[in-house]
């Protein structure tokens, strides 16, 4: 059987192809693709996915064609985590699947568009990005004929659910009884956030020193940054542009070493060989090392400061969540400008307002805009 092949490398610990939890509609395997390898496929080939070319990271689309994207990030968390999960003899069909997917349930204009849903829903169970993915692929999306949804793996479904960093929370889980908050992710999973933080940390870094919001001059006052530049020694008089790249390369490369020989040590301390005794455990398994946590805590410190609290960025995520708050009004009193794919038999088990964050949530961050001049500007053909 294909996956048993596929899977004879992987650690004990690991989550193998052949012991799925399985899917909620029950399919016959595929001759030569694993379970987690259709997961990726379903994914990639989703319209979901697609639309994160067009969505925000930080800085929103139409101020340059080089900034990250949603786009762009994901492929980035997908190839960290892939490495990260071939050194520690994971799965990585399933680090792909869920790196691919754990940000398809992000609204336009960034974290700004999902405050402002969750604000506009905060008496109808409120808005999270994570739990919106998870609509996404169980839902919304509309494929096959056999099953709404992409009716994906248990543990690529699950990586989505519980996908955790500093800048997502798992406090919406409780409508989702299948997935026990008081047991840990795959270590697949736990990979994948942390990949996660690590591009966005780093390559924030980058979109940074471009747009001028943050210098060198300014860096140079946080030790993981003078660290990395104290060991690249001879190349110190490269050009800026490429002093850059070597930077970050190197910042990431120190990340993801510390990552992977900390979890290995974690896991011969612990005797974890298998993933039961991985998902019973009271804290996860996938962690950096004190030391580089302790010096990944300024780093992010000064991002959050200089980056993301900048003025000119707080001015767009205004002006987006006055955006996304005028679309969303106008759709409740207008249900009837709702497209028709969004007024379904099947959406008619959901109150008016969680459809009306289904369709803004699925917008690109152009799409929203044209939608707005669209209802609000009297000079804009409809």
């Amino acid at each position: 059987m294909n996956s048993k092949r596929t899977d004879s490398y992987l650690a004990k610990y690991s989550a193998s192809s052949a012991s799925s939890r399985g899917r909620k509609y029950k399919e016959k395997e595929h001759p030569y693709r694993t379970n987690y390898q259709r997961d990726r496929d379903r994914i990639i080939h989703s319209a979901a996915f697609r639309r994160l070319e067009y969505k925000t990271q930080v800085f929103i689309n139409h101020e340059g064609d080089y900034y990250r994207t949603r786009l762009t990030h994901t492929l980035e968390v997908a190839q960290i985590a892939r490495t990260i999960g071939r050194a520690l003899d994971l799965n990585e069909p399933l680090i792909e699947a869920i790196a691919l997917a754990h940000d398809l349930g992000h609204t336009p204009f960034g974290h700004a568009g999902e405050a402002i849903l969750n604000e506009l829903l905060k008496d109808d169970g409120g808005f999270n990005h994570n739990i919106q993915g998870l609509r996404i692929v169980d839902f919304l999306e509309k494929r096959y004929p056999e099953f709404p949804g992409l009716n994906l793996s248990f543990e690529a479904r699950e990586g989505i659910a519980k996908h955790s960093t500093r800048y997502d929370t798992r406090d919406s889980l409780k409508n989702f009884p299948e997935f026990d908050n008081n047991e840990q992710p795959t270590l697949e999973a736990q990979v994948v956030d942390i990949a996660d933080e690590i591009a966005y940390d780093n390559h924030d870094i980058d979109d940074g020193l471009t747009s001028g919001l943050i210098t060198f001059k300014d860096l140079s006052m946080i030790k993981i940054w003078t660290e990395t530049k104290r060991r690249m020694k001879y190349r110190l008089k490269l050009n800026p542009e490429v002093f850059k790249h070597t930077m970050i390369r190197n910042l990431i490369n120190a990340q993801v070493t510390d990552l992977i020989e900390n979890t290995l040590k974690d896991i011969r301390k612990h005797r974890i060989n298998s993933i039961d005794k991985l998902r019973k455990r009271k804290e996860r398994t996938a962690k950096f090392s004190k030391e580089m946590r302790n010096l990944r805590a300024p780093l992010r410190k000064f991002l959050y400061e200089k980056l993301y609290r900048n003025r000119r960025v707080l001015r767009m995520t205004d002006k987006s969540k006055r955006f996304i708050k005028k679309l969303f009004e106008n759709y409740y009193h207008n249900p009837w400008q709702i497209p028709s794919d969004f007024q379904n038999k099947e959406n008619k088990n959901f109150p008016l307002k969680r459809v009306i964050a289904d369709y803004i949530a699925g917008m690109t961050d152009r799409f929203a805009l044209d939608e707005y001049q669209k209802l609000f500007d009297p000079y804009k053909k409809v």
